[in-house]
């Protein structure tokens, strides 16, 4: 079956409604992975064109349409333990430092922010290394990973805690042997201790504020930034930026650069930077 075709105006409209509503950036090289996506649920809800299309999401007072269309055009790619220096750096640097502060301000809470989770690797990651850190003893210990991400899909993947052989390849062996178990027919169950540390909870991180009581410790912000333009970047920095405890840290993408803000946080190491 032939594709439907992407005029200029139809490429147009779609973008501004994902900018406005998301923050998402679609440059004119993402044309052809808008008609790729996208032609399924034209077919599947008999749209002429991407104009029908557009005027039925628009018109959707629900807002289901709207988030089926942001999961067909997110891009949910992510695997476990990845940039394992991350994780080093949060078994050797980050742990130990952030024990002694809350030693001396007689807290045991631990908050870690994974914003962008997609289908949850890099939050089950870090509740892995806190687990291990931890010698897999955390009473006592109130430690808490909110995950977000904008993909209704993406969340519900991530809540199974179930992934394919394949998946687990970048995975530490004794890691696998102590979070996961067989499930069948080639998938693996993340432990319930795992996934009992983990809150998943779709946000859109355009919204002007987050329902958030606190503040947190650690923050991975990895390859969101690069489908925003500048100004919503900025806007996405400050609200990191107030949402981190005083000597927090942020992680973001290796493509990603926080030159520009100096004065709000300080270069660690490559994708690596702490709150000022």
């Amino acid at each position: 079956m032939e594709n439907i075709k992407l005029q200029d105006d139809e490429f147009r409209l779609i973008s501004r409604l994902l900018y406005n509503r998301c923050g998402i950036n679609l440059t004119e090289q993402k044309r052809a992975l808008v008609v790729e996506r996208l032609q399924k649920t034209l077919r599947a809800g008999q749209f002429p064109s991407f104009k029908a299309y557009y005027k039925h999401v628009i018109s959707d007072t629900s807002g289901e349409a709207l988030l089926h269309m942001v999961d067909r055009l997110s891009t949910n790619h992510t695997f476990f333990f990845r940039e394992t220096e991350h994780y080093d750096f949060l078994r050797l640097r980050v742990f130990p430092q952030l024990l002694e502060r809350l030693q001396k301000q007689n807290s045991r809470k631990i908050r870690i922010w994974s914003a962008g989770c997609s289908s949850g690797e890099e939050a089950y990651t870090a509740a892995m290394v806190i687990s291990d850190f931890f010698d897999d003893d955390l009473s006592g210990w109130d430690v808490g990973i909110l995950a977000t991400d904008i993909s209704v899909t993406a969340l519900e993947k991530a809540r199974s805690g179930l992934y394919r052989n394949n998946q687990l390849e970048c995975i530490p062996p004794a890691y696998r042997l102590r979070y996961f178990k067989p499930s069948g027919k080639g998938t693996w169950s993340i432990a319930p201790e795992i996934q009992d540390m983990i809150l998943f909870r779709r946000l859109n991180l355009m919204n002007e504020s987050y329902p958030f009581k606190g503040l947190f410790h650690v923050i991975f912000c990895r390859n969101v930034m690069i489908y925003f333009d500048n100004a919503t970047q900025q806007k996405l920095i400050n609200r990191l930026h107030y949402y981190t405890e005083p000597n927090g840290y942020l992680f973001v993408g290796h493509s990603e650069s926080l030159s520009q803000y100096r004065s709000m946080y300080k270069y660690i190491q490559p994708a690596i930077f702490q709150k000022i």
